[in-house]
């Protein structure tokens, strides 16, 4: 099979590996829709470390080509999403209810990881009787290809920061992760989405998902969500791109007693400004949360799009086929063409 390989910084493209076969618990995939993800970039520049000849990525739509021993309720052919988080089910972080901590910190992310991902013609689900999410047939791939991480992450922003009915929200940086954190909050009952970002077409995006101001990165964001929300902040605050700057002015724009909720990947030295921590003394509570995964969550998420509570389908703004993925790496990393989420057309 063709498979997306990883051999350091800026060295990644399509290798012939052998068809994987299906262990004990484990299912073999065949792709029919994957796609590239910002954390897929931080890895082929070396920003975050894999090992030399992993296969990349950890968004797939497919069908069961062979079930393992022991998963049961099943048959080959089934449409299946798989998360991007694939909990075991039984260790304590599991049975706690940490699922994306499977086994230790961020141990729930396995694909495109710590085992081969999904940017291939086949791949293994680990735990598949736990992570296997059978498609209704009523649903087309690119429906729920998304489920898989950035939706759900993106939620789950909204989600770890407990926002409540009426609640002020303010969203930093409307990538993919950003807008689905946008619709999020939405969906969760804020009363007011103040979004925020360099791209004004991101912007015209967040205001289709429920973003209700819109504000210019670049201005003074803090000043202007201040005297938007009448001197009194945001009662949540949402960082989705991982940089210092944005997570400075993410916690600045907070009332007293609010919340930073934290889903950015951050590849450097994160600092927290004393004056925006108010000396340690503001009642803040900063959360940082990794994409749920599991197939309860993709059935969750699945239920939404049949009741067209959500359409993520135009955040999928461009298509490509596997062997011109090198292509799809180089526009999506640039954001040239009002990219937003690419999907990868294997099968």
């Amino acid at each position: 099979m063709r498979a997306n390989v990883f051999r350091g910084p800026g060295k990644f493209g399509l290798e012939e590996k052998a068809i994987p076969k299906a262990g004990p618990g484990e299912a073999v995939v065949r792709v029919r829709l994957t796609t590239i993800c910002g954390t897929d970039i931080h890895i082929v520049r070396g920003e975050y470390p894999v090992r030399s000849g992993l296969t990349i990525g950890h968004e797939a739509v497919g069908v069961i080509h062979e079930l393992g021993a022991g998963v049961t309720g099943y048959n080959t052919g089934q449409r299946v999403l798989v998360g991007a988080i694939t909990p075991c089910g039984q260790c304590e972080p599991c049975l706690s209810g940490r699922t994306s901590q499977c086994g230790g910190l961020t141990g729930g992310w396995k694909l495109g990881n710590t085992i081969d991902g999904t940017q291939a013609e086949y791949f293994v689900v680990p735990y598949a009787q736990a992570n296997l999410a059978v498609i209704p047939d009523g649903l087309l791939d690119e429906q729920v290809l998304l489920l898989a991480d950035i939706a759900s992450t993106g939620f789950a922003a909204a989600e770890s920061g407990k926002v409540r009915l009426g609640d002020v929200v303010a969203v930093f940086a409307q990538g993919p992760i950003g807008l689905c954190a946008t619709l999020g909050a939405k969906l969760m009952g804020a009363s007011q989405i103040l979004v925020v970002d360099n791209d004004p077409y991101r912007l015209q995006i967040a205001e289709s998902l429920g973003a209700t101001a819109l504000i210019l990165a670049g201005n003074d964001a803090v000043s202007e969500i201040r005297e938007l929300t009448g001197g009194r902040g945001a009662d949540v605050a949402i960082e989705a791109l991982g940089l210092q700057s944005t997570f400075e002015n993410a916690l600045r724009v907070l009332r007293p007693g609010g919340t930073l909720s934290s889903v950015g990947v951050y590849s450097g030295h994160l600092r927290i400004p004393l004056e925006g921590f108010g000396a340690g003394l503001g009642d803040y509570t900063i959360v940082t949360t990794l994409c749920p995964g599991g197939k309860e969550r993709m059935r969750r998420l699945m239920r939404l799009v049949e009741a067209e509570r959500i359409n993520l389908r135009p955040l999928l703004t461009h298509t490509f086929a596997l062997d011109q993925i090198d292509r799809a790496y180089e526009l999506f990393g640039s954001r040239q063409d009002r990219a937003l989420k690419i999907a990868i057309r294997v099968w």
